[in-house]
């Protein structure tokens, strides 16, 4: 059955239009009047609903039942992701998004090569946050993971964070399969630098401000490599598939 994120109040009987989005992708799809879809609105769980009408740019749908389905994973995981090149962004957040991860932090470090303005990071987080809901779709999430905007690497370590923060870093002693198998599931932020990792000093700063250093193993990995290992390391370890 298709799927399509509909933001806006979703109950049982109520008769919604679908976003433009949504409206073209059932065209795309040829999907016909009756036709059965499933829309969730990232409040929790999600809804069969029947199509009504099709228009030429439009569509409505009846909400016929709720779920209460939710396949999220039972720790909070953020990623703090230092820019990549090109599109590697893009691919780290539509997998990440598959493997579970409910936020993104999007960091200028050091050494990225990518430099967002104002007006170029509203429009990347703008196509971020269509990559999230087109992975949420596709892998059967719920919920929509959080966004936040772009922010020097230097000025956001030094915040204080709910969560652990975890900085992979191959300077360090114990690696994240080993500390993740004597630890409870729980909260984390995992702090993942760019192409040539973080330099010796935003490490540093890091660990000053309370970051746990863990290494990824033996082999060194790629930026895009080494965030996805990292959420699939731990959600082998604390139940997440």
């Amino acid at each position: 059955m298709p799927r399509f994120f509909c933001p806006q109040p979703l109950t049982i009987g109520a008769h919604v239009a679908l976003p433009e989005a949504v409206a073209h992708h059932v065209q795309v799809l040829r999907l016909a009047q009756g036709e059965l879809i499933t829309l969730f609105n990232g409040e929790g769980g999600e809804y069969t609903a029947s199509l009504a009408e099709i228009g030429r740019r439009s569509a409505s749908a009846e909400v016929k039942a709720h779920s209460p389905r939710e396949i999220e994973l039972p720790f909070a995981v953020t990623l703090a992701q230092a820019l990549p090149e090109g599109s590697k962004m893009d691919w780290i957040i539509e997998k990440a998004i598959e493997l579970g991860v409910s936020g993104f932090q999007p960091l200028a470090a050091q050494r990225c090569v990518v430099r967002l303005s104002a007006e170029r990071a509203e429009k990347k987080l703008e196509h971020w946050r269509g990559i999230i809901i087109s992975a949420s779709e596709q892998s059967g999430r719920n919920r929509l993971a959080l966004l936040a905007p772009p922010q020097d690497y230097k000025n956001w370590i030094t915040q204080q964070d709910l969560h652990r923060r975890i900085i992979l870093t191959p300077r360090a002693e114990q690696s994240l399969a080993e500390w993740a198998r004597h630890q409870p599931p729980q909260a984390v932020t995992l702090v993942v630098g760019p192409e040539g990792g973080l330099s010796e000093q935003e490490e540093d700063q890091a660990l000053r401000h309370g970051a746990l250093p863990l290494a990824m193993g033996p082999r060194i990995l790629r930026t895009e490599t080494a965030a996805l290992a990292a959420v699939s390391i731990l959600s082998a370890a604390w139940g997440g598939i």
